[in-house]
């Protein structure tokens, strides 16, 4: 039995009205957020991560120490805490990786709730090791105003806890009002064990052998110690091991690196292969791109991903996904004060779950993980059918509203399903599926809302410059899309002059098939008209720093960048914000672009364009949309009628493509990163 502390009385003194407890932050610490569980749920499909906390199993054992909510509101501090000083008596818990922790000077237990007194100061050191994330649990929880339903603190979207940051000192935070009892603290049977040698439980999919890796690469995969890179962090753990040999020579349209797929959307704790390299996605992570991950990181397991730290090793275990603990289930904190992990193996199916045919296309079920599917149509090509088709799959489920399905994204050609497990077992979703698939309309008989939308673009705009200069100083100088990218994509496509990349950006019709690409509503786009799609290869390695709402091409995709950070793609320019950071996100969608907009291009200066950004940033921009409508059945009509010289387009492209491929293959080029 828990025991249960005696409870101080925490209300004001004063009669009358009870003022909210308080702390002030006296010293910051590395990194400390305010994070909820299970974060921000419900806008995967416009690229906003749930985030909350990496290590959410320390988290929610302290919260319930502590009689909260599971999920409320915390702080999570990597490598070492903060120094905070309570105005009010107040029960905290400090939980997850071994830290020194003190009251008023005095140490104090880690994993047990301590009394912080009116005044008090509660001091958390560095983190020790093993593990790297430390958490402080509070009673009654933090009470930062919600975003978008959660309180959890996005830094790179700069929103979320303490004004969308990590804390600084003389912050202070509101605390709620405790609710439970408080108990002891965690047992020790319940604490998780940390490590410098891993094993996390994987299932098998959605990408694995012999589609996209060899069979000797899957057991590569699953019998090779991998190392934690010191370029890790909440968004991904980059990993260290061997180079896959690949079952193909390319990702065809989708890229010229066989790791290149079309867009779809991803699973956090999947190993994402970027080209050669391997990175488990983490809470901040990416909600949509273009590459092959052969196995996936089970629910109930992820929060080690909070916990590895540089040179720690990691090996995978493949288990079954049917027997993968839940994260509600009975002793799974039980399970993870195990340093192993048992299994008798994985599920041997290479992460297919079923295929079959559908009304109009071959239709494929993919494992993500224990709590997802991946749906894919029809052969891995840019087909603007299959994106419809996937869009009245989309709406079919959206109308079913199942009450286990928590989230639905939509790739180029797949769909994501995001399930409870504990009560939307995958035998199950998979019947609904396929029941769901029979009542779809025909192609012929699917038309789309689709907004007209016009928007500014500074063609080859200083900052997008700026970025290429800074890639040669602190990447690469000798890159063969360096030292301008217009150049590097009229090479590629076989185009006479720069002139004419201009004028096929500014004369294309780009329909939006994905949000969220690079996080925030940025949308990933293809020219309707085929003869308007140039194609080309990604930055090896990635660009440090992109400038907020560049443009850039990639494979025959179009994105603008929704924020700040990494990228790949090949510039043309930048256009005005495409996520409003002024919404609050309860009266009005942040995200301005939808599903299939089809957007066009019309050409400013530098100098507008700031004038135009400035506009919108205080909220005097308008975007320019009109209604209507995308019918397939026309659309198929319109290829029809064009099939000659699209063909031709084509072929004289792939022959110039083919050609600048071959001019650096040689040169160990082909690693792609997005």
């Amino acid at each position: 039995m828990t025991a249960v502390l005696p409870q101080p009385d925490l209300a004001d003194a004063t009669e009358g009205a009870v003022m909210a407890a308080t702390l002030r932050v006296i010293r910051p610490g590395m990194q400390t957020t305010v994070q909820d569980w299970p974060g921000r749920v419900g806008y995967w499909h416009v690229g906003v991560p749930p985030s909350g906390p990496m290590d959410d199993l320390s988290f929610r054992l302290g919260n319930r120490a502590l009689g909260n909510p599971e999920g409320a509101a915390g702080l999570e501090c990597t490598l070492g805490g903060p120094a905070l000083r309570f105005d009010e008596p107040t029960w905290v818990c400090v939980t997850g990786a071994p830290v020194p922790v003190t009251v008023n000077g005095k140490p104090v237990r880690q994993w047990r709730s301590v009394l912080v007194p009116a005044g008090g100061v509660l001091d958390v050191g560095a983190v020790r090791g093993p593990g790297m994330r430390c958490y402080i649990l509070i009673a009654g929880g933090i009470e930062v105003p919600e975003y978008l339903g959660s309180r959890a603190t996005f830094t790179l979207g700069r929103f979320g806890g303490a004004a969308g940051r990590a804390l600084v000192a003389e912050d202070v935070l509101a605390l709620g009002a405790p609710l439970g009892r408080v108990t002891a603290g965690v047992a020790g049977d319940d604490q998780p064990v940390l490590t410098r040698r891993w094993e996390l439980a994987v299932t098998e999919g959605p990408h694995g052998a012999p589609e996209f890796f060899t069979r000797k690469d899957f057991d590569t995969i699953i019998g090779t110690d991998y190392e934690v890179h010191f370029n890790s962090d909440r968004t991904g753990v980059r990993l260290v091991g061997p180079k896959p040999q690949w079952a193909r020579p390319d990702g065809g349209e989708a890229g010229m690196h066989p790791s290149n797929i079309h867009d779809n959307a991803y699973s956090i704790g999947a190993l994402d292969f970027t080209g050669d390299t391997p990175i488990l996605l983490g809470p901040d992570g990416p909600s949509l791109g273009g590459f092959v991950c052969p196995v996936t990181v089970v629910a109930a397991e992820r929060w080690k991903l909070g916990q590895l730290t540089p040179g720690d090793i990691v090996r995978f275990v493949p288990v079954r996904s049917d027997r993968a603990a839940s994260l509600r289930e009975l002793g799974a904190e039980r399970r993870a004060s195990w340093p192993i992990v048992l299994s008798g193996g994985g599920d041997g199916d290479d992460g297919v779950l079923a295929r079959r045919d559908g009304a109009d296309t071959a239709v494929t079920y993919r494992r993500q993980g224990n709590d997802g599917v991946l749906i894919e149509y029809g052969d891995m090509t840019l087909d603007l059918e299959l994106r419809a088709r996937v869009h009245a799959l989309h709406q079919a489920l959206l109308e079913r509203a199942e009450p286990g399905v928590t989230e639905l994204t939509p790739g180029v050609r797949s769909l994501q399903v995001r399930t409870d497990p504990d009560r939307l077992p995958t035998r199950t979703l998979l019947e609904l599926l396929g029941e769901v698939e029979t009542e779809l309309p025909s192609a012929d008989e699917l038309v789309v809302p689709s907004r007209t939308v016009r928007m500014p673009l500074s063609w080859d705009d200083p900052s997008t410059r700026e970025a290429i200069t800074r890639y040669m100083h602190g990447v690469r100088a000798d890159a063969p899309w360096c030292p301008w990218n217009i150049e590097f994509i009229r090479r590629a496509n076989g185009l006479a002059t720069v002139d004419e990349v201009f004028d096929i950006v500014f004369d294309a019709e780009y329909l939006v098939l994905g949000l969220g690409d690079v996080y925030l509503g940025a949308p990933v786009a293809t020219p309707t008209d085929p003869r308007h799609r140039l194609v080309t290869t990604k930055y090896n390695p990635a660009r440090t720093w992109t400038p907020e709402n560049a443009v850039g091409i990639g494979g025959a995709y179009l994105c603008i960048y929704g924020m700040e950070g990494p990228g790949g793609y090949q510039f043309v320019g930048r256009t005005t914000q495409v996520w409003n950071h002024r919404s609050s996100g309860i009266s009005e969608d942040p995200w301005l672009l939808r599903y299939f907009d089809r957007i066009s291009w019309y050409p400013v200066s530098a100098d507008e364009l700031t004038d135009l950004r400035a506009d919108f940033a205080a909220g005097r921009g308008e975007l320019q949309a009109e209604d209507g409508e995308f019918r397939l059945a026309d659309y198929r009509a319109f290829l029809a009628d064009n099939a000659e010289s699209i063909e031709k387009f084509r072929a004289h492209q792939s022959e110039a493509f083919t050609a600048e491929r071959n001019s650096w293959r040689d040169s160990g080029e082909l690693t792609e990163a997005h």
